[in-house]
């Protein structure tokens, strides 16, 4: 009798963990605008990975404006990453990704249609050569802040940002489909993201480096109105934007890699063969600031401030910043400047250096040549834009929030890219040395309190003002985190919108 209850017992148990276990790994399916799609549940969160948001961008379509995805008829498997976009592999010196590349990545808490959660959409950086939506983890913010979370692909260098509108009329956004597969994604964010819980009307789009970069193009692009409520900018601005002088010489180099005299050959080559010329273009740190959006008169025209600075952007919320240090990164890839001369800058401001080497030239006499380079090229690349933004932004009238990412184990200052593993804060994931956990806690919880729409709040009992360009406050986030009004805020009135210029 023992041994039939026992028996019992056992088979009940082992229903029981069959049937958790299916539960726990059924897939979970969604109907899109377009078809069918099948996620499953992951850790806290239900994840989609691999989303079709557009055509993919190859054959008639290459080098074009993207376009919607066409309709399937069987459910679509969204259980692996989608690829990569084409980019050159430094390390292994070949081409890796694929031009059909545009595809997203949804991590949401729950499929209910009346949550209205808002929606974080994260673009990755990488000198908008590199990199894809995968190298972020959207468990983050879907795990446990009630915030969907979206990591996006789009095309990059040759295939983004390449501008051959005077080879063929045809691809006269060329130079811009990066920006325009991101406002893509946007769209399929706007029609579809009630069905997996979100509210279209609180989207916030996020990016750093590169990210940031091509993010801030939304604001220059009337197509993209709409499409987000809110941006937050980790170190980038519209600097990347090129003038198209700047842009075809970039593509001339391209081409002279190729040895070929007519930009209308490059429209059939291989996609190796164009990702092994943009490595040996793009070869060293100097490269990550060849490519970007083009003010082409179609997608993007004229001075970007100036555009931002006259309410174009109504009702917009922002939240900006940088790193203390933000040029020691690059400085450790390209020790040349560390003692900056004309050769070394022009590589990386092209006829813009004159403006980085005067200002450089006099700081060293003041505070010496190598606290004057790293913090002068901190200024050059990043800072001196993300304030002229901020401004232009604040005469315009939207709501803005800056801050400032000083801590580095070592007490010398943050350098670039530092603060994303502290707004990416995720319990129980490994970090480096040194990391300061309680910091991380207190720029997530402020970074999730602006995605969902109110005010970044207080930072270890201090409240975090508004930028308002007359009273420039700042949240400075280190050991000690807290507000400070900036006194000074430097800016070259010669130097022109654009970070990189070339004839």
């Amino acid at each position: 009798m023992k041994s039939t209850s026992k028996y019992f017992t056992q088979l009940a148990t082992l229903l029981l963990l069959i049937t958790t276990t299916a539960v726990f790994a059924q897939d979970v399916i969604v109907k899109t605008t377009k078809g069918y799609i099948k996620g499953a549940q992951e850790n806290k969160a239900i994840v989609f990975k691999g989303i079709p948001y557009a055509q993919p961008p190859v054959g008639e379509l290459r080098f074009k404006a993207p376009q919607p995805r066409q309709e399937w008829k069987d459910t679509l498997s969204c259980l692996k990453f989608g690829n990569e976009a084409a980019q050159y592999d430094d390390g292994k010196a070949v081409a890796k990704g694929s031009e059909d590349c545009l595809f997203l990545n949804l991590y949401t808490p729950a499929i209910n249609p009346k949550a209205k959660m808002p929606v974080v959409v994260w673009v990755h950086g990488g000198s908008l050569t590199g990199g894809s939506g995968a190298g972020k983890n959207g468990h983050a913010f879907a795990d446990k802040d009630s915030v969907i979370a979206i990591t996006i692909n789009y095309r990059l260098g040759v295939f983004g940002f390449m501008y051959l509108g005077d080879a063929d009329k045809s691809l006269h956004t060329s130079g811009n489909n990066g920006l325009l597969d991101l406002e893509m994604a946007l769209q399929w964010i706007r029609d579809n993201i009630k069905s997996f819980g979100g509210d279209p009307s609180r989207v916030t789009v996020m990016g750093e480096s590169a990210g940031a970069k091509l993010t801030s193009t939304l604001l220059l692009s009337p197509k993209a109105k709409g499409l987000f409520s809110q941006l937050v900018l980790e170190s980038g601005g519209v600097q990347c934007v090129r003038d198209s002088i700047t842009a075809k010489s970039i593509r001339k180099r391209v081409m002279n890699e190729l040895h070929v005299s007519n930009a209308k050959e490059l429209l059939n080559l291989p996609t190796a063969k164009l990702m092994e010329a943009q490595g040996k273009v793009c070869h060293g740190a100097a490269g990550t600031n060849y490519f970007g959006p083009v003010d082409d008169g179609v997608i993007i025209s004229g001075n970007p401030y100036q555009y931002i600075a006259e309410k174009k952007n109504k009702g917009v919320r922002l939240l900006i910043g940088t790193n203390k240090r933000e040029a020691k990164m690059f400085m450790d890839f390209d020790k040349r400047l560390y003692h900056p001369d004309s050769a070394s800058l022009y590589d990386w401001f092209g006829n813009n250096y004159k403006y980085s080497l005067a200002t450089y030239q006099s700081e060293a006499k003041r505070i010496g040549p190598d606290s004057a380079a790293v913090s002068v090229l901190t200024q050059y690349m990043y800072q001196m834009h993300s304030y002229r933004l901020a401004d232009a932004l604040a005469k315009a009238g939207n709501e803005l929030w800056m801050y400032r990412f000083d801590f580095s184990p070592d007490g010398k200052g943050a350098s670039h890219g530092e603060e994303l593993p502290y707004v990416w804060y995720l319990p129980g994931a490994n970090h480096s040395e040194g990391y300061n956990t309680a910091l991380a806690i207190q720029m997530h919880t402020a970074w999730v309190k602006f995605i969902k729409g109110n005010k970044p709040g207080k930072v270890k009992y201090a409240d975090w003002p508004p930028y308002q360009g007359v009273v420039r406050s700042i949240m400075i986030f280190n050991n000690v985190s807290g507000p400070t009004p900036l006194k000074d805020v430097f800016n070259d009135p010669k130097h022109p919108s654009g970070s990189l210029v070339l004839n």
